[in-house]
This record gives structure tokens, C-alpha cells and sequence, in this order.
């Protein structure tokens, strides 16, 4: 791959500009708002001019609902050898441009698992795809050329290739990205209209939980409207949960020994299930997950904090595997959470407090 053209300079879109720019691909950007192609273009992602004849690869990252609108005009317009499109839907717009009859030997969907909580060209990373599933969907009909095409896309963003059927895709986001957005949507928003003193009460858990609420609607409006069927019928399977989980808790209330020990069960029940599931999420580098330690340690909210910490670790011989921070509510401090292999939790404990960090046992 020595050219390419990415159409649509969104968050998405700009970090593989920037992946392919950083890696030598002449990259050309298009998009229908020119001021958001120039800001791409000024971040380094490459130029916002038209290429001269046609490409090697034409990336398109469009909103789903426009993707097959878009890639229709891309292969009229003949732009390049090959048309991948980055949509988070795969099935519905390969059956949008078979039903507009192109030739579709020249196409294949793929989808990045990876993205932010902030839209725009601005929000774009190089990195932003590294270590992460980028699903392919190719058909029998799908040229070699443009599976090689993708798979050296894949390779220049370092991410990780997932070959699957588009429809199976599909069922596969719904669970994982696209209806846990709309339940940490409905947690969310019952903290519109809260009272202030049960905000100040938020922890880490309900940030961890609400997070993902943060992103732009209009942005899920298109995505969910792509796949709304297979949301609809994961929801209604966590809807009869709920109405379950319900009645376990009015059991909880009742002055009946045998309700309440049923509605102990319940309550059980429900929170197993949740362990067996949570620990099928993919660990490191989706890898198995592993249990780790957590060494607790109180910071001051002041610059270099946690590179000191994250150096003294080092100077101890300690990887740190993962990291989580924990902030006061209403104080200038926090609790920093490092996750670290359980025999090198000890060493660890004992090097920070050493060097005089507030370990927190």
C-alpha cells in the first residue's frame, strides 16, 4: 500500500490517516465539512487535496447510516483499486450496495474495536488502534487483493486482524458495545435530576459504570439505528433480569422468612451470573484475564505524582499491569490503584512505603 484516501475525517477516520501517514502511505483526505479535512490535514494525517488518479485503497468512515451512500459514490467515481469502510455495522450496507448492483469483489467491511468518548479529527490518535481487534468480513466474492490491502491496514495501525461474518458481527457489537452504551445511558440518567448531595457521593464504581455515557448521541443515533434488532432483543433479555432482580429485592422487604431467603437466592443468583460472565471479559493484550493484586496508595493532586510513583515501581524491579485513581471527593488528593502480579505486591507495598508513599494495606 503506497497511497491511500480516507473519506470521512472524524475521530476514526483521522487516526488511520495518522497510522498510515506515520508509515510512509501517501494519504489524500475527503470529507463533506472541508474545514474538518484541513484540520486532519494540519495534524499531520495527510493532504486534503484530491489524488490525481486512483489509489491503492479507499478507506471510508462514514456514519453507517451514510456508509453504502458513500462507498457507492467512491466506486463510481472509480477512487481507488480497493473500498474498505470502518462502520461499527457490517451487514446492512454490503446489503445496500448489492441492492444497488456494484461490484462488490472490490469491497470488504471491516470494523476497528477501538475508539473514545470524543468525536472530531481532534480526538484522533496514531496509537489509537494498537493491540485492538479489527474485524474483517470477506465473502467468497472478496479479491485477495483488496483481503491483502486490508490486512496491511490492519498491520500499519498494529492492530489485531479478526476475520468474521458480517451478520455474526453484528450480534457480537450489540452485546458487547452497542447495548452496554444504552445501559450506562439509563444508569446515567438517573443522575439528571439527583439531588447534589447523593452526586458528591459518586465514586469510582459509577464512574466506571457511566463512562461510556459521555459519547456524542447524534453519533449513537446513526449506530444504533444500524442495528437496532439485535440491541432490541439483548435488551429485552436484560429487561426480564431486571423485573427479576425487582421482585428478589421486594422479597428482601418482606417480614416472611421464606420470601426472603427466596429473595436472597435471587439477589444470588443474579450476581454469580454477573461473575461468570465478567470473567470471560479478555484480560492483557486479549489474553486470558489474570487476578491481580492492588496496591493502594494515597497521592496529593500535584504534578508528577504519578510518574514518581510509576518510577519507584520500576526502581523496585515492579511491572505495573494496570492502574485506576480513585479521586476525594472535595479534597485536593487521591487514591491511586496499582494492579500488579500477587508475589509482587509485597515488594511492591514495601519499596513505596520505603521511599515514603502512604500505602494504604
Amino acid at each position: 500500500m503506497r497511497t491511500a484516501l480516507v473519506i470521512g475525517t472524524g475521530l476514526i477516520g483521522t487516526s488511520a490517516a495518522l497510522a498510515l501517514a506515520q508509515r510512509g502511505v501517501t494519504v489524500h483526505l475527503e470529507d463533506h465539512d472541508p474545514e474538518q479535512a484541513r484540520t486532519a490535514a494540519a495534524l499531520g494525517a495527510g493532504a486534503d487535496a484530491p489524488p490525481e488518479g486512483p489509489v491503492d485503497v479507499a478507506i471510508v468512515a462514514a456514519p453507517p447510516a451514510h456508509v453504502s451512500s458513500v462507498l457507492a459514490d467512491a466506486m463510481r467515481r472509480g477512487v481507488a483499486r480497493g473500498y474498505l469502510d470502518v462502520a461499527s455495522v457490517k451487514g446492512g450496507p454490503r446489503r445496500e450496495l448489492e441492492a444497488l448492483g456494484l461490484d462488490l469483489s472490490t469491497y470488504l467491511g471491516t470494523h476497528p474495536m477501538s475508539g473514545r468518548e470524543k468525536s472530531g479529527p481532534l480526538a484522533a490518535s496514531a496509537d489509537l488502534f494498537e493491540g485492538r481487534p479489527w474485524v474483517l468480513t470477506p465473502t467468497r466474492d472478496t479479491d485477495t487483493e483488496v483481503l491483502n490491502l486490508a490486512l496491511e491496514l490492519v498491520s500499519h495501525c498494529r492492530a489485531v486482524p479478526v476475520v468474521m461474518d458480517a451478520d455474526a458481527h453484528d450480534r457480537a457489537v450489540a452485546l458487547v458495545s452497542h447495548m452496554p452504551h444504552l445501559v450506562s445511558s439509563l444508569v446515567a440518567a438517573r443522575l439528571e435530576n439527583a439531588e447534589e448531595a447523593a452526586v458528591r457521593l459518586c465514586g469510582q464504581g459509577i464512574r466506571d459504570v457511566t463512562r461510556i455515557a459521555a459519547s456524542d448521541p447524534r453519533m449513537w443515533i446513526d449506530i444504533l439505528s444500524a442495528n437496532p434488532g439485535p440491541v432490541a432483543d439483548l435488551l429485552t433479555d436484560v429487561a426480564g433480569d431486571l423485573e427479576e432482580t425487582v421482585r428478589a429485592l421486594r422479597s428482601l422487604q418482606s417480614s416472611d422468612e421464606a420470601k426472603r431467603r427466596e429473595g436472597v437466592g435471587g439477589i444470588e443468583s443474579v450476581l454469580r451470573r454477573g461473575n461468570a460472565g465478567q470473567v470471560r471479559v479478555p484480560g492483557k493484550h486479549g489474553s486470558a484475564p489474570r487476578a491481580y493484586e492492588v496496591v493502594a496508595v494515597l497521592i496529593d493532586d500535584q504534578p508528577g505524582q504519578l510518574a514518581r510513583i510509576f518510577a519507584d515501581a520500576g526502581l523496585a524491579g515492579v511491572n505495573i499491569e494496570d492502574v485506576r485513581i480513585e479521586h476525594a471527593t472535595g479534597q485536593q488528593a487521591g487514591l491511586v490503584q496499582l494492579m500488579v502480579e500477587p508475589r509482587s505486591a509485597g515488594v511492591l507495598s514495601a519499596a513505596l512505603t520505603e521511599r515514603g508513599w502512604a500505602v494504604r494495606q
